[in-house]
């Protein structure tokens, strides 16, 4: 009788004993610890630029005078500010024995400066009465550091922000041979893609894209960086492991790592020094991730 009533007992404990088995295969309790936030690593592209802050200059500015001296202002037919196609006429002059003599525009582009006035004398030399920033082309002109001119080449894209003109495009047009000595400084000119208007001396911000870099990407927030060296802190069978890294480039909150971490790896998506070697962790997936 006692062998019959044990059978249902064993039964029991043979139905529950896969149950157990499923939570571990290993046979090993799940490390206990705090949640931490994580992601998997993953490959991303980071481009390499170089920022150049300067000033807008006109390419080339020609000056309009009369051929002769001695002739008056008698009519103007253009003014600062015009766009004006190459023979058009800027105004008209009266030479002393009478007649007239025709004022015009040498180059198609945009006149940034007139002191044509009714009346007032104009000649070969002296003050131009009209100056035309030819074909209406625009130049930022600006210093960078010597480490980065060796980066630098005539005719390499980059995207130029002006205050008040949004963003326009742009070409790498002349790399300075030389460094002013004491800077330690060096003149890049980069040259405005589309013709348009911009204001001559007003500032803009430069990006040339030099080159481009493919390799793991984690959140900025994931390196420590201390007397240790740079790491990350990824999790392996639940515990802290913290991993040597070498950084890179950085773009947009993101880093990357050039030797230290593989794809997949699951990283601490903030790390911090509250998280030691060896410590149990509950990972949690990142927002982002999922």
């Amino acid at each position: 009788m006692r062998h019959f009533a044990l059978r249902p007992l064993l039964a029991a404990l043979l139905l529950a004993t896969p149950a157990l088995a499923a939570d571990d295969p290993a046979g090993e309790p799940p490390a206990r610890g705090p949640a931490v936030t994580v992601l998997k690593a993953a490959k991303a592209c980071f481009n390499n630029n170089v920022e150049v802050s300067g000033i807008v200059l006109a390419r080339e500015e020609t000056a309009v005078r009369p051929e002769r001296f001695g002739l008056k202002v008698s009519e103007i037919l253009a003014d600062a500010g015009e766009t004006v196609t190459a023979g058009q006429q800027l105004a008209r002059l009266t030479p002393p024995e009478g007649g007239v003599v025709n004022v015009t525009a040498p180059v198609a582009g945009l006149i940034s400066q007139s002191s044509a006035a009714i009346g007032a004398v104009a000649g070969a030399k002296g003050e131009a009465l009209f100056s035309i920033i030819a074909r209406s082309e625009f130049d930022i002109v600006g210093m960078v550091p010597v480490k980065d001119l060796g980066r630098l080449q005539v005719g390499q894209q980059a995207r130029i922000k002006i205050p008040g003109a949004g963003e326009v495009d742009g070409r790498v047009r002349r790399v300075a041979p030389t460094v002013e000595p004491n800077s330690q400084l060096g003149q890049v000119i980069i040259g405005i893609t589309p013709a348009r208007r911009f204001l001559v001396n007003s500032s803009g911000r430069a990006l040339i894209r030099t080159g481009q870099s493919c390799n793991i990407s984690v959140p900025l927030t994931a390196v420590l960086y201390g007397s240790a060296g740079t790491v990350v802190q990824v999790i392996r069978r639940g515990r802290v492991e913290t991993k040597r890294v070498e950084v890179g480039l950085m773009s947009a909150g993101q880093v990357e790592i050039k030797e230290g971490l593989v794809e997949g790896d699951t990283v601490v998506a903030r790390a911090g020094a509250l998280l030691r070697e060896g410590d149990p962790v509950r990972p949690v997936a990142s927002a982002e991730a999922k």
